[in-house]
């Protein structure tokens, strides 16, 4: 993995730069998994600020630190023409209270459908999938997981309305995901008793306060498939900073619910993006 991340940056790198046109945090951030968004949720925008005929390429890393829980991840990405997005992302779960570490990989597509998320009646509409791979499932298979690899497949549409609130630009976002994920993937796919899909609703708001500042809520549903434990649902609220073109900052509150039967998670998130 460490090897295919350099050899992919260094190839990406190694391609003409070329200007961005968008507008500023019409990108959004990098979500946990990769996919541009917020930060538990991915939205229908593509990462980065290349628009007709342009490329950009984005590493980011990010941290989500709960009471018995700590998450790390970090990836890179590409987007061309404004309309696809491919990612590569590697999360790390630290088990800090009961000990080890959960990992997986996530590599990530997304294509831009229809709409405009500015410029359009008809929201920007999006078309994803995730396929993860776990790299150490012995905890996964014990606590009832059929798979150590499986595939999300989203949809999402987003849209900013201008001067919706108080004169500021409102971006609301709606994601439709199938998964067998459990906590993720981070904990297997599926179960002996349930290996179906099931359809799960994510949805975002963000107020922009500033062209380059937003503060958002996010909602994520889960499903409940290992017997041994509760799976519930995410939430959180962010502050996004879009710096400039080349660097965002976001940072918020995360409350995870109930993860192996250790309730109450919450914390924080923080996360950091380079874009180029």
């Amino acid at each position: 993995m460490k090897a295919l991340f350099i050899a992919l940056l260094s190839l990406l790198l190694s391609l003409p730069a070329a200007a961005g046109s968008k507008i500023i945090a019409t990108g959004g951030s990098t979500s946990i998994e990769g996919a541009a968004g917020g930060g538990i949720v991915p939205w229908a925008v593509i990462n980065g600020y290349a628009s007709s005929d342009q490329w950009s390429v984005n590493s980011f890393t990010s941290r989500v630190g709960v009471d018995d829980f700590t998450l790390q991840n970090f990836g890179i990405g590409a987007s061309y023409n404004n309309q696809w997005e491919l990612s590569l992302t590697r999360q790390k779960f630290n088990l800090d209270t009961i000990g080890g570490d959960l990992q997986q990989d996530v590599f990530g597509l997304k294509y831009h459908i229809a709409g405009e998320l500015l410029y359009s009646d008809l929201p920007q509409i999006s078309i994803g999938l995730q396929y993860k791979k776990h790299r150490n499932s012995g905890l996964p298979f014990a606590v009832g997981a059929k798979n150590d690899s499986g595939t999300d497949v989203y949809l999402a549409a987003s849209k900013v309305y201008f001067a919706a609130v108080a004169g500021r630009n409102l971006l609301l976002n709606a994601t439709v995901r199938a998964t067998k994920a459990n906590q993720l993937g981070l904990l297997g796919f599926g179960s002996a008793s349930d290996n179906s899909y099931h359809y799960m609703f994510e949805s975002s708001a963000a107020i922009l306060l500033r062209p380059d500042l937003a503060i958002g809520i996010e909602f994520r549903q889960k499903p409940n498939n290992l017997a041994f434990a509760d799976e519930q649902h995410w939430r959180d609220i962010f502050v996004g900073w879009f710096i400039n073109q080349n660097f965002s900052l976001v940072g918020g509150y995360v409350d995870l619910g109930s993860i192996a039967g250790l309730t109450q998670q919450q914390g924080y998130y923080l996360a950091l993006e380079a874009t180029f």
